[in-house]
């Protein structure tokens, strides 16, 4: 683990000793022991826009709220014009409500509903490209100085999942700075969250970058294109159709970030290279538990 003075200081952060978050489970191992070992939680939040169910999520059961208004709004279902006015959560029933200034035009859009290649059965409600036809994200520069340092600072932040794997995190930084790091069982609810954050707070997308430990699929492009953010980043691989839409919107889209390697598929002319590889070391993952050695 890395030094307290040596971690970024983060607006957002995870909270790997909340007990809440995660059980003990016995199992035994490829020696016949009993061992001990920590696990995700996953307990359903029913989401509802004013007085309408939209859906169920399952989660880890943080930051309700956040998950809420960052799913309607990367749904369109909360537009630009159109205010939120409260969010009621309530714990023992799972449900989480989120009040708008005005009637919204969601019925629509419930009509469509997309499962996606998300995990734990992601969903898109509308036509996917709603609010994107035509969509050019700002041409945001990015170093790879910056990749290098975010990659190591990432990977060294206390988080579940270092501590018990089987669960996503998803980084907003501004160049080498991460801002929020915020973790679920599904990435899509990881961004969701992000995207919750960024709206309470009023944050600008356009020289932002998404670091996300999944894989980059068209809903993760989707949803980043939705949040305005024009550099998308993961430690994981791509699909094909995630990459084309990237290239559609005009977004920089890296993958496969481990130590000094990564991969540039869509805005390559946007990467700055001032760092040599070489002067890169390659990941270290003794400092990684083992629990996390899994499942992207």
């Amino acid at each position: 683990m890395a030094r307290l003075q040596d971690l970024p200081e983060l607006d957002l952060a995870p909270t790997p000793d909340d007990e809440r978050l995660t059980a003990s489970v016995q199992g035994t191992n490829q020696s016949g022991e009993t061992t001990e070992l920590r696990v995700v939680t996953e307990r359903p939040l029913t989401i509802y826009l004013n007085a309408r169910e939209i859906v169920t999520a399952m989660t880890i059961g943080d930051h309700p709220d956040l998950l809420a208004i960052g799913f309607l709004r990367n749904q369109g279902m909360i537009p630009e014009n159109v205010g939120v006015t409260g969010v009621d959560y309530d714990d023992d029933l799972g449900v989480v409500v989120v009040r708008t200034d005005r009637e919204t035009d969601f019925e629509e859009k419930l009509k469509k509903k997309t499962r996606t290649s998300g995990c734990a059965v992601g969903t898109v409600f509308g036509d996917m490209m709603d609010g994107l036809e035509g969509l050019r994200l700002p041409k945001s520069e990015v170093r790879t100085s910056w990749l290098y340092t975010l990659s190591n600072k990432i990977n060294r932040i206390p988080s579940l999942y270092l501590e018990a794997g089987a669960i996503h995190g998803t980084v907003l930084c501004v160049q080498d700075k991460p801002l929020t790091y915020i973790e679920d069982v599904g990435r899509h609810n990881a961004v969701d969250k992000v995207a919750g954050w960024m709206f309470l707070n009023a944050t600008d997308p356009t020289d932002k970058i998404l670091y996300t430990t999944g894989r980059l699929t068209s809903e993760m492009v989707l949803k980043t294109a939705h949040m305005g953010i024009p550099v998308l980043v993961s430690r994981s691989g791509f699909t094909a159709w995630g990459v084309e839409l990237a290239r559609q919107f005009g977004m920089t889209l890296i993958g496969r970030l481990r130590g000094k390697r990564f991969i540039c598929v869509s805005g390559q002319e946007r990467v700055v290279f001032d760092a040599d590889p070489a002067d890169i070391a390659d990941e270290n993952r003794t400092h990684r538990r083992k629990g996390a050695e899994k499942d992207e």
